[in-house]
């Protein structure tokens, strides 16, 4: 009995053994199958979907990851930096560029795959064309600028785009089918979709009928820039205009200032371009703020360089915002240029230059902006890194904006269609960024109230709203706006204060305002304040 025993458990030991045996291959099997989708996945991404548009330098790094999270984690970076509005739900550039390779397959395929092809490449990459001239081959009587005269042509597109960055305005491709099977090639010399070419006696240019060139001459001369008798080339036929916009078509679209891009990705903290920096922030709705953020810099330090007997200084900036994980939230760019008379200069570099940017982000989310700014003249860079905390603005209490100082308030006859740069409504606001106002000019102050109730009589908000002037501890002055006069605008979901001050009736010398809403409705009440200086006015040029 105890050896049959035995022989059982050893049996059953054994059975046990070869199933487990067998099962550890099945899975080592099916994580290697997976393993290798993944990687199938990746060199598809890298090699197909976006081949035309990822950069050299982004191609580089992708190469050097080693794990799936790091290569899912780039994916999912290389979208969020082409995305033109990350505050949808929908990256609207990956949409975009998959909707252009299905459309590639589905019109330009030719015993290949419609994105393998020369029209699929510029289309996946610049988009849809303005305009479309089809020839579907035959006789054809050359304009001028081709050399004149009539041969047969392989059939043809021309294709126009209004403008491509970095290769100017008025753009035209050529793709040529001369095999005749619908695979259209990109074009560098008009003379390729000539179907006499190598034919000889037919299909002559006027020099060539005249005898002041040969057909061998096309591609010596016209092809290497020599003169060729009788053709009168535009601009965009010259070979080497040709030549640029054949290479630089096919690159990826590119970042208008690429080295401040780096800058901000290897996060360097030096700066030789020094400016101001201001941020107020607005409530926009439920779940959104509107975060001004305004740069000021003294124009004695920027660089000024003639251009067509004007002073010219030009700045470029660089911004992105990130959030936790560095995922990126928005990025963008922008140019600022001053013009000035040479007579006006010695005046202008005693002033200052504004730039502001409206950043739409989430309520109470943490973000980091980071800032770049070079003076594209003189080669001086700035930066700049700041943590931006929107507040929630999520009780029903009487709530206010940021306080805004300001030189400059004025009222526009329509609001603007796109987002302009100080305006907000229909208001132009330029903060004063060192709250410094000298006494022969007004101040301004801007506010915005939340959670206002509304006078069911007057359907109009009830507010009392105090002005308190103080230097140091000591109260100065107090208006009371007891009528509405300093409400420039109300809704269900804001009221707009605005009030000048006339700096003159102040001497020299520091100051605090002080601003109290209280409301009537809901009796609560919200108080906010901002220093400021007041300075003797400049003497006016001519006078002692």
């Amino acid at each position: 009995m105890t050896a049959r025993r035995t022989f059982f458990c050893s049996v059953a030991a054994l059975c046990l053994t070869v199933g487990v045996a067998a099962q550890q291959p099945n899975t080592s099997r099916t994580d290697q199958l997976r393993r290798e989708e993944r990687q199938d996945y990746f060199k598809k991404w890298l090699n197909e979907d976006v081949v035309y548009i990822i950069t050299e330098e982004e191609k580089a790094v992708f190469n050097k990851l080693t794990t799936e999270e790091e290569r899912e984690q780039f994916v999912e970076q290389f979208w969020l930096r082409r995305d033109p509005d990350p505050k949808t739900f929908i990256n609207e550039a990956k949409e975009e560029h998959y909707r252009r390779i299905a459309y590639a397959n589905d019109h330009f395929g030719s015993g290949k795959p419609g994105w393998r092809s020369d029209r699929g490449r510029i289309y996946i990459i610049h988009g849809e064309p303005v305009e479309i001239q089809e020839n579907f081959g035959g006789p054809y009587s050359r304009p001028m600028y081709e050399g004149g005269g009539e041969t047969a042509v392989f059939p043809y597109q021309v294709w126009r785009y209004r403008s491509i960055d970095g290769l100017g305005p008025d753009i035209e491709l050529e793709f040529v089918d001369t095999t005749l099977t619908g695979d259209y090639h990109l074009a560098s010399d008009p003379f390729e979709k000539d179907a006499f070419t190598n034919v000889p006696g037919i299909g002559l240019t006027m020099a060539e009928e005249r005898g002041l060139a040969t057909k061998h001459d096309r591609f010596i001369k016209s092809g290497g820039g020599e003169y060729y008798p009788l053709l009168a080339q535009r601009y965009q036929d010259k070979p080497f205009v040709r030549l640029e916009r054949y290479a630089g078509i096919m690159r990826p679209a590119r970042i208008k200032y690429p080295d401040l891009k780096q800058i901000v990705d290897v996060d360097v903290t030096y700066s030789t371009l020094p400016f101001r920096f201001h941020q107020s922030q607005f409530r926009l709705n439920d779940r959104q703020c509107i975060v001004p953020i305004t740069l000021e810099f003294a124009n004695r330090s920027l660089t000024f360089q003639d251009k067509d007997g004007r002073r010219v200084s030009r700045l470029a900036i660089y911004g992105t915002v990130t959030g936790l994980g560095k995922q990126v939230v928005k990025e963008f760019e922008d140019e600022v240029i001053n013009s000035f008379s040479a007579d006006y200069l010695r005046v202008a570099l005693q002033g200052k230059s504004l730039y502001q940017k409206l950043l739409v982000l989430e309520k109470g989310r943490r973000v980091k902006l980071t800032l770049v700014v070079k003076d594209l003249n003189g080669g001086k860079i700035g930066t700049l890194s700041r943590v931006l905390v929107p507040p929630n603005y999520a009780t029903r209490d009487l709530e206010l904006s940021t306080l805004v100082l300001s030189n400059s308030i004025q009222k526009l006859a329509r609001i603007p269609e796109t987002d302009e740069m100080f305006v907000l409504g229909d208001i132009k606001i330029r903060p004063s960024l060192d709250r410094v106002f000298p006494t022969d000019r007004l101040m301004g102050s801007y506010l915005q109230v939340y959670n206002a109730g509304i006078d069911q009589q007057t359907l109009q908000p009830s507010l009392r709203v105090k002005y308190k002037l103080y230097q140091g501890e000591k109260p100065l002055m107090e208006i009371v706006d007891d009528k509405g006069e300093s409400i420039e605008f109300y809704s269900g979901e804001r009221v707009v204060l605005n009030r000048m001050f006339s700096p003159k009736d102040l001497g020299a010398g520091k100051y605090r305002l002080q601003v109290e809403v209280f409301d009537r409705v809901n009796n609560q009440s919200a108080m906010i304040g901002d220093e400021f200086e007041i300075v003797s006015a400049a003497p006016k040029p001519g006078t002692d």
